[in-house]
């Protein structure tokens, strides 16, 4: 499928926020590969673009690199002016509590919208969203999640500021759309893993307590290797005719918990692990939660239902639509994603 795009041209500016990311990098440097010369980059001032950069050189591209906050209006008119499209990954992922994330997600992308309809030349707003938003609390384990399933109502609840902020985030994109006329597409990626990341996920188990508790069993987890994620970015922003639709964005050939769990213990590191039965660590969550409840959260809702059904209640999930709307396919197999993956974080095992 070759699906028709928007009518831009390879020297107009585009816009990527939080381009010195761990997926940002690789959204600029695709957008290079795909032959645009004029990709503005808004980057805290740690962000690393050392690597597009060269990219960027050896294709006769230029790199516009602002350092600035999306805090402040002035900067995000700045950053906007004269774009068609905007890839907006930046995001407070690090914040730990609802407030701080909520400033740094909600009011940063308000202010975005706000400068890029003032300006008065956006064709595309990709807001790059994640699978946290989603609740799958009324789902049978196993049933299929997709862009059908229900955005979680009450994230507040989750005890996770990181998905309460991207909940609301989608909300207000949403909102400017509807209200505003703001030309939107969300794009929700599962697990996002490759060189840059590193570790066992929370969905496959936890090592809160000390031992690494196994939580994940026989589930599949929604990997996406970074680079297949960037692609489908960036078919987001240049495919037409999908203003106000949401896209989940996970590989084929998932891995189930216990098979990746395997494999990170043969290549990376071995060590000792407690598999936990679901039954066990949903009756735990919901203990955990009426507990904090009771206490007026004196114990800390670090564990509830709603996270027990995002994580260990076991889905399989479908990227159906992506492919269909954006012609997207993972360019990197599992097999060749894993392997790259193990090989950086063996790596870093050798760095200690």
């Amino acid at each position: 499928m070759n699906p028709s795009l928007l009518p831009i041209g390879k020297q107009d500016p585009l816009l990527v926020t939080g381009a010195g990311g761990f997926i940002g990098r690789r959204v600029v440097a695709r957008l290079i590969e795909e032959g645009f010369v004029n990709i503005r980059c808004f980057v805290r001032s740690s962000g690393d673009l050392s690597g597009a950069e060269r990219l960027a050189e050896e294709r006769g591209a230029k790199l516009q690199v602002i350092r600035g906050n999306l805090l402040s209006t002035e900067d995000c008119r700045k950053a906007v002016e004269g774009v068609p499209v905007i890839f907006h990954l930046a995001a407070g992922k690090a914040y730990k509590s609802i407030p701080e994330a909520f400033l740094h997600s909600v009011v940063t992308t308000r202010n975005l919208m706000d400068a890029a309809l003032e300006n008065g030349k956006l064709r595309r707003f990709v807001n790059v969203s994640s699978f946290a938003v989603y609740s799958n609390r009324q789902m049978r384990s196993g049933a299929i999640f997709d862009e059908s399933c229900p955005m979680d109502e009450k994230p507040e609840l989750r005890g996770d500021a990181y998905a309460y902020a991207k909940t609301k985030q989608d909300e207000i994109v949403m909102d400017y759309g509807k209200n505003r006329g703001l030309p939107y597409v969300v794009l929700r990626p599962g697990v996002v893993y490759g060189p840059g990341s590193s570790g066992v996920h929370g969905r496959i188990g936890i090592d809160t307590f000390g031992p690494f508790l196994h939580m994940g069993g026989s589930n599949f987890i929604p990997m996406n290797y970074v680079d297949n994620c960037a692609d489908a970015i960036v078919l987001a922003g240049l495919v037409d005719g999908i203003d106000g639709e949401v896209f989940n964005v996970v590989d084929d050939d998932l891995p189930r918990s216990r098979q990746f769990l395997r494999m990170y213990k043969k290549n990376v590191e071995d060590f000792k692990s407690y598999p936990v039965p679901k039954m066990a660590s949903r009756l735990f969550c919901i203990l955990w939660e009426k507990y904090s409840q009771r206490t007026d959260g004196q114990l800390p809702l670090v564990f509830n239902y709603g996270r027990w059904s995002v994580d260990w209640k076991g889905n399989r999930y479908s990227n159906g639509k992506l492919k269909s709307a954006l012609g997207w396919e993972p360019r990197v197999p599992f097999k060749d994603a894993a392997a790259r993956y193990f090989e950086y974080c063996r790596s870093l095992e050798g760095r200690q």
